[in-house]
């Protein structure tokens, strides 16, 4: 191969480099690679976001407004929040550009990909599931919504139930919603995001339980 061609075999590698780069959607979906620290209080739901902002913004998605899928239980009658209606409207694709889901009836429907293979971070890492750490804060009921409040009277649980005290409390004696973010643990799948409750909501009951404090986020423009 002579200077000339190989010069433009180069060329136009790159420029297919760059045209493939170009079509990578980007980022809109990220499991947070850290906590905040302090079990299930987050600050509230505000504190939340602002945790999934910080992150993305660190990994070059700050240009965007980020969501933390968390549900919100009616405490004192301020109205409940559902995760659900909080993430935009899809679709969402990790850090590597594969689709998580089209949208938010796909995202809770078993045809999401939701899966320990494309949860990834957002450096675009996969998450360390040994030992147990596939738990992600959620809050939420499978379909992604709040806990009804009837439904936590019937089992004699508080209204803060399933949320920590809609993430602002660290007591043991409190829990919070959980999600496999690898849909392994039960038959036949285990769900991304509720899963089974929290044994508390410090930092070491869900360690015990198998939670690192950890968030889905999801830009929602």
């Amino acid at each position: 191969m002579n200077k000339s061609t190989c010069v433009l075999v180069t060329g136009l590698l790159a420029i297919g480099a760059a045209a493939a780069q170009a079509q990578q959607p980007k980022m809109s979906f990220f499991v947070t690679s850290v906590g905040l620290g302090k079990g299930g209080n987050l600050g509230g739901i505000k504190g939340a976001d602002a945790h999934c902002q910080t992150l993305a913004q660190s990994a070059g998605a700050g240009d965007k407004n980020w969501h933390a899928y968390l549900s919100v239980t009616d405490l004192n009658g301020k109205g409940a929040i559902n995760a659900r209606d909080r993430i935009g409207r899809g679709p969402w694709y990790n850090a590597k550009g594969v689709r998580i889901a089209v949208d938010v009836e796909d995202l809770h429907s078993d045809s999401n990909n939701v899966t320990a293979l494309t949860a990834l971070t957002e450096k675009g890492a996969t998450l360390k599931t040994e030992p147990n750490s596939h738990d992600i804060l959620t809050g939420s009921t499978r379909d992604g919504r709040a806990w009804n409040y009837n439904l936590l009277d019937d089992l004699n649980l508080e209204k803060g139930a399933m949320t920590c005290s809609n993430y602002t409390s660290d007591a043991e004696d409190q829990f919070v919603m959980l999600g496999h973010h690898d849909r392994a643990g039960t038959a036949p799948i285990s769900p991304w995001n509720a899963a089974h409750p929290s044994t508390g909501c410090n930092n070491e009951k869900l360690a015990s339980t198998g939670s690192q404090g950890l968030l889905y986020c999801f830009a929602i423009d």
